[in-house]
């Protein structure tokens, strides 16, 4: 989402900065300075627009894939409730044949426990010896004998294999249930993991709403933006054809003396963006300083402004003479005011975020004649 001070920035964008009194015509230098200002902000909304995209593709790309994690679990949540379907099956017909073994179990126990009772009580009432003992000869007799035994054994394998294809059957029905068991876990597994992944989805998509509404404020301020740098661009070039005497005074070196103790972060000129491959123009140099640290005046000269200067935030220009001021922006503090003579060296601010900034520096502005230069070549 757009920065608190990015929205009260966009609040007071249209507002003017003070320069001149209500009844003084503005100088070329103060229009010339206004439209540079109305520059640097339309390059500061473009840099947060491009962040913005930056951040939006990044949102995009990770929407991609949590939208192919669904997909992917979706797939396997059907997989494994075709599976859970394909056991249920399984666990019926197995039902089916358990019942109809142990019924045929149960029936041939029966009936083999039945004819071993009537083997048995044969054996002692004589009959099995009648039956024995009725053979002709001794072959008979043993031929008797031995299927009489077969009998009995039979019987009893029978039971044996009754039992052991009923436990098998049992075996096979706790098995399918383990299986169905482990499928129903996984597949609850997969519908939690489904659950958390359409909440990122739903997350992903507010942020994307959220970054395009913020682009759209940000586009809408940078054509306010547009339309004010022509406004004064028509102004300076009006102020111009009136203007006789410029003004030549001379107050500093024109050799400038570092404003911060802090590294140069970002140099003067035109930039790529590496994601758009847009093109900007960055008016200045950036150092990179602690909060609350010495902004000092680069040269010996004249404060021609000090306060509010929209996306600069509190700055401070001073004109050096000779058509050369500077400007000192993103202040937490101002410590001189408009109309002050300053010495090169003085403390004239102390280092902030204020305006449109992402974390406290100093940006530093060298201006020739109105015109942004490349500082470096004056330090």
């Amino acid at each position: 989402m757009i920065p608190c001070y990015l929205l009260i920035w966009l609040l007071v964008l249209i507002t003017p900065a003070r320069t001149q009194s209500p009844s003084q015509p503005a100088s070329i230098d103060t229009l010339r300075q206004l439209q540079e200002h109305i520059d640097q902000q339309r390059s500061d909304v473009l840099k947060e627009r491009d962040r913005l995209w930056e951040i939006e593709q990044a949102t995009q790309d990770k929407l991609k894939g949590i939208l192919y994690h669904i997909h992917a679990t979706d797939t396997a949540y059907k997989d494994y409730n075709f599976q859970i379907q394909v056991a249920n099956q399984r666990i019926q017909e197995l039902q089916q044949d358990l019942a109809i073994a142990e019924r045929i179990y149960y029936q041939k126990r029966a009936a083999t426990i039945a004819r071993l009772r009537w083997l048995q009580r044969q054996r002692h009432s004589g009959s099995a010896w009648d039956f024995l003992l009725k053979s002709q000869n001794f072959k008979e007799f043993l031929d008797r004998r031995q299927r009489l035994k077969l009998v009995y054994q039979a019987d009893r394998q029978s039971l044996t294999d009754l039992k052991a294809k009923a436990d098998k059957i049992k075996q096979q029905h706790s098995e399918v249930e383990r299986q169905k068991n482990q499928i129903a876990l996984l597949t609850q597994q997969l519908l939690a993991q489904k659950s958390q992944l359409e909440a990122q989805l739903r997350n992903q998509q507010q942020l994307i709403e959220r970054l395009n509404n913020d682009r759209q404020a940000l586009e809408a301020a940078q054509e306010q933006l547009a339309a004010d740098s022509q406004g004064i661009g028509n102004l300076i070039r009006s102020a111009m054809a009136k203007a006789r005497y410029p003004h030549t005074r001379t107050f500093g070196t024109g050799q400038l003396a570092f404003p911060s103790n802090g590294e140069i972060t970002s140099n003067f000129g035109w930039r790529t963006h590496p994601l758009l491959g847009k093109s900007r123009f960055h008016n200045g140099i950036d150092f990179g300083a602690s909060y609350g640290s010495t902004i000092r005046a680069a040269d010996a000269g004249r404060v021609i402004f000090a306060g509010w200067y929209g996306g600069y935030g509190y700055a401070v220009v001073i004109n050096h003479g000779g058509g050369l001021a500077t400007l000192y922006a993103h202040s937490s503090k101002l410590y001189v005011k408009e109309g002050q003579t300053v010495q090169r060296g003085d403390a004239i601010a102390a280092v902030g975020s204020t305006g449109l900034s992402t974390g406290p520096h100093l940006h530093f502005e060298v201006r020739k004649n109105g015109e942004p230069v490349d500082p470096i070549r004056y330090l």
